[in-house]
């Protein structure tokens, strides 16, 4: 039982690859810190919740600016609702305000490449979690359509950078015994951001200026992430990973490394705190002595094959519709029959109740059903759910149901089809399940040989996500209407 565990324990964080110059993350053939002969070191719950708790904050906002924006959308077109003189949106301007912060979450994405090491995932956080309280305020307060895009886009900048730093910092402080844990409690808090998201809008439907309210909710929310990320310490890998690369004094980043690993772990990591930093200090330098992977490396090989599959699963996944579906969930009940506002945003909640029961039944269903039905039957059940949604449109018009079941369907299936690929490809123990969605995926298979590269996946999600659920998804629909 013990050797279970601490095979769980090995593979669940394996995801992390080799450790290059510009990334320091852990290496799978070598973690001292991570796993060891050692009896697991005790932890203060609280100290190691905290850690985990406000990063996680960055998912929620990414979450609830879906499901906010599902009703947002019906505010602002309505001409008794909108409060606005410009409430008469083209289909290419209601595409920019849906997709605005996915465009800017993937610039936040190539920011990340650049300025990730330098500031630090924990400056990284707070710049995201500014971000997310600025863009939040010029959107809600947005006077014209220009301004309210800027918003969405400035934003979206903070998606992009919490999207890449929450799951880094998460995994680099947490404790060993619950990393996994707490790295899979992330999609919860994503899908949970939705929930919330969704609730919202069904309460400020039927407000004047509602969409204001409906935006504007992130803003405590943005300030409650900045200013705990601003009273947690930086993590003590990045400050060892910096001490290794010549950009501070050495004895200087390993006292404050021990400080901070102290106020992480809370009293009971008594005086081992100086040898688990020269553990991860040792780890570090391991992996700095590995070769890493040229540019050209990439495109061949096994390298090319792992790019291939790592890219074509973010892809597939999101151009079978996923944004258009949580974005546009409550338009699409109104053309299904919920016509009046209100009745629509409020069974788009309970979209986002199943998605939340799904995403559970993805973590804690998959090793009792199996990898490979569960895989099958998630993409069986897409199949069906996009053909009857399809069908709504095209010729069953005077049936709504076909379009509330279909829809209902897609995010089940979804949610399952997402944790049977991991776990199909990966093996990964159930905790890890849905633990990043689909671009965590691409970075595990990209990120053992070229660490510059883990950015990719990200690129590759905003950038589709972006034209599935803005301009593409009006166009196609003015197409069939």
């Amino acid at each position: 039982m013990a050797a279970e565990t601490a095979h769980q324990d090995h593979t669940s964080l394996s995801f992390f690859g080799k450790g290059g110059k510009s990334s320091g993350e852990i290496d799978p053939e070598r973690q001292p810190l991570v796993e060891g002969n050692r009896q697991p070191r005790s932890y203060s719950l609280r100290a190691a919740v905290l850690p985990f708790l406000f990063p996680a904050l960055g998912g929620v906002l990414y979450g609830y600016d879906i499901g906010a924006t599902s009703g947002a959308k019906i505010s602002l077109e309505s001409s008794t609702l909108s409060g606005t003189t410009w409430y008469n949106l083209s289909s290419v301007e209601v595409g920019l305000v849906v997709s605005g912060s996915l465009y800017g979450a993937l610039i936040g994405s190539c920011l990340a490449f650049t300025i990730a090491d330098f500031l630090g995932r924990r400056r990284e956080l707070i710049l995201s979690s500014l971000l997310y309280l600025v863009g939040a305020l010029i959107t809600s307060l947005a006077p014209d359509f220009l301004v309210l895009v800027i918003g969405r886009f400035v934003y979206g900048i903070g998606i992009g950078l919490a999207m890449h730093a929450a799951p880094m910092y998460i995994a680099e402080t947490a404790p060993t015994q619950i990393r996994g844990q707490l790295i899979s409690l992330k999609e919860f808090f994503i899908v949970i951001g939705m929930l919330l998201g969704y609730g919202i809008g069904s309460l400020e439907i039927d407000i004047v200026a509602g969409w204001r309210i409906m935006y504007g909710t992130s803003i405590p929310l943005s300030l409650i992430m900045g200013i705990g990320v601003w009273w947690l310490p930086p993590s003590p890998r990045w400050l060892l990973l910096c001490a290794i690369q010549g950009k501070g004094n050495m004895q200087d980043l390993k006292e404050k490394a021990i400080h901070c690993l102290c106020r992480l772990r809370g009293p009971f990591i008594g005086d081992s705190a100086p040898e688990q930093v020269n553990e991860i200090l040792a780890e570090i330098s391991y992996g700095e002595q590995e070769k890493e992977a040229t540019l050209g490396e990439i495109f061949t090989g096994k390298c090319l094959k792992a790019l291939f599959i790592g890219g074509g699963l973010v892809l597939f996944q999101q151009i079978t519709g996923q944004p258009s579906v949580l974005y546009y969930a409550a338009t699409i009940l109104q053309s299904a029959g919920f016509s009046a506002a209100s009745d629509a945003t409020r069974v788009s909640v309970l979209l986002g109740v199943l998605k939340l029961i799904m995403t559970g039944a993805a973590v804690f269903g998959v090793d009792r059903v199996g990898r490979r039905p569960l895989l099958l039957a998630g993409v069986s059940g897409i199949v069906i759910s996009l053909f009857l949604l399809a069908s709504y449109y095209l010729f069953l018009d005077d049936a709504p149901a076909v379009a509330v079941i279909g829809l209902l369907l897609y995010v089940g299936c979804y949610q399952n089809l997402v944790g049977a690929s991991l776990q199909f490809f990966l093996f990964w123990p159930l905790q890890w399940t849905p633990s990043l969605f689909q671009w965590l995926f691409s970075a595990v298979l990209i990120y053992l040989r070229q660490p510059d590269l883990v950015h990719l996946p990200f690129l590759v999600h905003f950038l589709v996500a972006s034209l599935v659920s803005g301009i593409l998804f009006f166009e196609k629909k003015e197409l069939i209407c």
